[in-house]
């Protein structure tokens, strides 16, 4: 059997399962053979920690479309892509229906209309969730179930190295398996949906696995990456070692919940859009020199019914939100840039697709609207499958890829240094003269390759990790919710020698895997850094103390890497 594919999704979360599902339900009289590789298992992603809901108008009266529109290119702060905004709010409804019809089941009032809750920078109640707040663990179930009843091969627990490119056409993707050998898996069409980076900090609500790896794996191919420099930091996370820090969503203060400074005095407007209550939270942490501040849902009727998931949380380290205030800090939550597409996820390399929080399709701007991620994932998952079955290989000329490729864009950035992370992942697979030429079918399917070819006890599992604490607490300090330009320089030379020391290593194959993620959140770390570095202004997520306005003259636009 051969592991040649038509199409390989990487990334198992909302956006890369929903392509998945359709692929599979569209496909059948195509034929197509269409494979998922994960680095985990199949329902270990982001989008199961996602507990906002999803944000879709489905018949409310005091609701539209139009509202929907308008509050999403308000929170993005100039930078949103309306074309894209539009196609989202249109079809997103529609998703959500699909979504219901593979078992996700919503939460519903008592006459069985939709619960909709409103949240942080939303007119209108237009909020979907499950079981309370596990609305991403209810969609991620629904989906995974799909997935593995149609899908034709699944590749859990994998971890993608490199694209392989011919000519700017994507031809398959390198990878690791389960046991650390090196495998080439052939594809015509490539969709990269590996989820955000959360793990470029010490503090944030993603899990360990959220590592840039697809933006990296893009950088390294020399597609187009835009607008990563806007690093949305969740306002209330609970401050607690625990990790990644649970979340309380922000369904909490829509609800009444209200954030206080340690003065037990309230100073923001707790449902401004997510940027400007980080900011102001960050600015009385400074003020009052304290590491937290509280949110108080001591008001809240029923809180272990309605937030069940936040309760059981809360619960598991000794706090009764009825009577107790809850200690919050901003937590790296979201990135909003990523690989530059068009409307339909197509890429600027021919047959390379992106979809979910890797992708930069304009809708998020400078700052995401909550709970558009999950809906953002499920549209443009579904929208890249209908373009694919339709031929579609190359992008157009629409949504930000188009931007980019007219030449409307600040700065074009060139990232020479991170042909070295290439060099090293090669050089660290070099003994399995593995490569595309050497491999048939039936190597594909049992490749014959000795794990402990990898292996050099030169280096340890410690020590991968350890720099990884370094990279992690470097990003904290220096590229939070403030950023000075002294700080983002002398972050940048420090990830260089922290890049230098791991270069060095010659890894064991079971340190392979952590080896590779690093080496991905340093490439990422790099071009964050320098879009941050270049662009002077303080505009969405992104806020410089040294340049605290926003500058329409100069930087309304993106910042590429190439």
């Amino acid at each position: 059997m051969s592991d040649a594919l038509d199409v390989l999704i990487v990334g198992s979360g909302v956006a890369g399962l929903t392509a998945a599902v359709k692929f599979a339900t569209s496909s059948e009289k195509r034929g197509l053979k269409v494979g998922v590789l994960t680095k985990g298992e199949l329902d270990d992603s982001t989008t199961r920690f996602a507990q906002g809901g999803v944000a879709a108008v489905l018949g409310s009266e005091e609701d539209s479309v139009d509202l929907h529109l308008a509050d999403t290119i308000k929170a993005g702060d100039g930078l949103c892509d309306i074309e894209a905004v539009s196609v989202l709010v249109k079809e997103g409804p529609k998703r959500v229906q699909e979504l219901i019809s593979l078992g996700a089941v919503f939460d519903r009032e008592p006459g069985g209309n939709f619960l909709l809750a409103r949240e942080g920078g939303h007119s209108k109640a237009r909020v979907l969730h499950a079981n309370g707040l596990a609305t991403g663990a209810e969609i991620e179930r629904a989906l995974v179930t799909a997935v593995k009843q149609t899908v034709a091969k699944v590749y859990e627990n994998w971890t993608a190295l490199s694209l392989e490119v011919d000519n700017n056409k994507v031809v398959g993707v390198n990878a690791i398996d389960e046991k650390g050998v090196s495998v080439f898996i052939r594809s015509d069409i490539v969709v990269l949906a590996t989820g955000g980076a959360g793990q470029l900090f010490s503090v944030t609500t993603n899990p360990h696995e959220a590592t840039g790896d697809g933006i990296a794996m893009a950088l390294r191919s020399k597609a187009y990456v835009a607008d990563v420099e806007f690093i949305q930091f969740h306002p209330t996370a609970l401050f607690h070692p625990k990790m990644p820090r649970p979340l309380l969503s922000e369904a909490l203060r829509g609800h009444g919940a209200t954030i206080k400074d340690k003065n037990g005095d309230r100073f923001v407007d707790e449902l401004l859009p997510r940027d400007k209550v980080s900011y102001a939270m960050a600015k009385k942490m400074e003020e009052h020199d304290v590491d937290h501040l509280f949110l108080d849902a001591t008001e809240l009727n029923d809180f272990a019914v309605r937030f069940p998931t936040i309760y059981e949380s809360l619960k598991s380290v000794d706090i009764d939100p009825s009577v107790d205030y809850i200690p919050i800090a901003p937590a790296a939550h979201y990135i909003c840039g990523g690989i530059a597409t068009d409307l339909n996820g197509a890429t600027s390399i021919e047959g390379l697709f992106a979809a979910g929080e890797i992708a930069c399709t304009g809708i998020h701007g400078a700052n995401r609207l909550a709970s558009n991620s999950l809906l953002e994932g499920m549209v443009f998952g579904a929208r890249l499958v209908d373009a694919i079955l339709d031929g579609v290989t190359k992008a157009d000329s629409t949504g930000v890829l188009g931007t980019l490729a007219k030449n409307k864009y600040i700065k074009e950035l060139n990232l020479n240094f991170t042909q070295i992370t290439v060099d090293a992942v090669n050089s660290q697979l070099s003994n399995s003269q593995l490569s595309k030429s050497q491999l048939s079918n039936s190597q594909l399917s049992n490749p014959q390759v000795n794990p402990s070819q990898l292996s050099n006890p030169n280096a340890k599992s410690e020590e991968i990790a350890h720099l990884r604490s370094d990279m992690q607490h470097l990003m904290s300090k220096y590229m939070a919710v403030q950023r000075a330009p002294e700080g983002m320089s002398y972050a940048l030379t420090k990830i260089k020698q922290i890049e230098s020391k791991i270069l060095d290593m010659k890894v064991l194959t079971e340190d392979l895997n952590a080896y590779v993620s690093l080496l991905n959140l340093i490439t990422l770390s790099f071009a964050v850094i320098e879009s941050a570095i270049v662009r002077q202004e303080s505009r969405g997520c992104h806020f410089r103390v040294d340049f605290d306005k926003k500058d329409d003259v100069n930087f309304l636009g993106r910042i590429v890497h190439k």
